[in-house]
This record gives C-alpha cells, structure tokens and sequence, in this order.
C-alpha cells in the first residue's frame, strides 16, 4: 500500500513538476521546491477549514472545503470541459477535422464525422444545462 501511495503521488506532482521545467526552464530540484511551496500555501484553506478557520464561510452555508469542492465540481470542470470542446469544434480551436483525424488513428472504432452537429450543437448546450443546473 505505501508503494501504491508513493507512486500515485509521485506520478501527480509530475504533472506539476514537467510544466515548470518547461516553461520556465528550471531544474527539477528548483521546479520541485517551488511546487511543494506552492502547494503548502494553496493547501493551507483546507487544513485549516476545520479547526482555525471553521468560522470562515466564503459562500452562506458552505465551510472552505464545501466552497471549494463547489468552485471546482460546479465551475471549473464544466467550464473547462467546455472550453475544451469548443476548442475541438471550432474554427477558432483546432477545428472538428483536426479532431476527426486525430481521434480515428490507429485501430479500432472510428468517430463518424456524422457527429459533428452534435458536437457542435448539442454537447455545448448539454453542457450549459449540466452549468446552470450546478448553480440552482
């Protein structure tokens, strides 16, 4: 179980670690550093939420971890997952035949370029419903 856990951890930090290596061209010691102190700092709301901060309700009748399980499960992921849709339809993202193309390499089941009104049309719409309803 401990490797399991270190390696599940060590496989996510990667993906905070790879990005600043990159785009900034730190070292791993340096881009591992500022990751742990970033992450200690944004961490702090939800370790505290429950003892020094309980008091603290940034939306009336949601405590910090609540707010933040909201923001996340009812913003970002349906937001971005329609930013990235619309970015995979559009002309002004990669395009749906890019998207075709992409999606039909390789073996096995191919996406129908039938499919394109529907997402174009009705997974954005879908998504919206999903959006506004996280907001009732």
């Amino acid at each position: 179980m401990t490797f399991a856990r270190f390696s599940t951890v060590i496989a996510v930090f990667e993906n905070l670690i790879s990005p600043c290596m990159d785009n900034f061209g730190w070292d791993r010691k340096k881009a591992t550093i500022v990751c742990c102190i970033a992450m200690l700092i944004c961490s702090m709301p939800c370790v505290l939420g429950y003892n020094i901060w309980s008091g603290v309700h940034p939306f009336p009748g949601k405590d910090i971890l609540d707010s933040e399980d909201f923001i996340v499960s009812n913003l970002l992921l349906p937001i971005g997952a329609l930013i990235y849709l619309l970015f995979c339809v559009t002309k002004w993202g990669w395009g749906f035949d890019k998207y075709i193309e992409e999606c039909n390499k390789g073996e096995g089941l191919m996406m129908p370029k039938w499919l394109k009104p529907y997402f174009q049309f009705v997974l954005p719409l879908l998504i919206l419903v999903i959006l506004v309803q996280g907001l009732i």
